[in-house]
Parts: C-alpha cells; sequence; structure tokens
C-alpha cells in the first residue's frame, strides 16, 4: 500500500483486514462515497461496517475512507 497522498491531499488506497480468517489486501477507495461491504479473496467473508461506522474502510482498513478523511471526524461522529 502506497501511503502518499494525492494532490487533493487524501489517501486514496487502503488495507483491509478480514476479521474471520485475517488476510489482508489492499483495495482503491472511492473519493466520493463509503462502501457498505466488501468480499475477503482468501475465503469469501462479506465484511460489512461494523455498529457505527459509516464503511468497511472505516471498520475494517488501516486508512479511513476519503469522506472521512475530507471531514476531519471519525465515523461515529466525533473529531
Amino acid at each position: 500500500m502506497t501511503s502518499d497522498c494525492t494532490s487533493d491531499g487524501l489517501i486514496h488506497e487502503s488495507v483491509l483486514t478480514c476479521p474471520s480468517c485475517r488476510h489482508r489486501w489492499t483495495e482503491s477507495m472511492p473519493d466520493n462515497a463509503c462502501i457498505q461491504w466488501s468480499l475477503c479473496p482468501a475465503c469469501g467473508h462479506r465484511l460489512v461496517p461494523k455498529r457505527g461506522d459509516c464503511c468497511v474502510y472505516c471498520s475494517f482498513g488501516f486508512i479511513p475512507c476519503p469522506p472521512i478523511q475530507k471531514s476531519g471526524r471519525s465515523c461515529c461522529g466525533g473529531t
């Protein structure tokens, strides 16, 4: 995963970790949407956001989604 920011100051890739098998993989994140599910490429487990999180990147990724990066807030509405 590259942690370099783009010209808009956002990171557009995150490493997700499957809660079922612990497999890690890199996904590109859209800059204008929160993704509600993703499938683990190793075991097929369907990841959905944890309660209070806006998307799978905020629940299972190392980097929060771009909408949260833009707002400077946490998924749960904190700062």
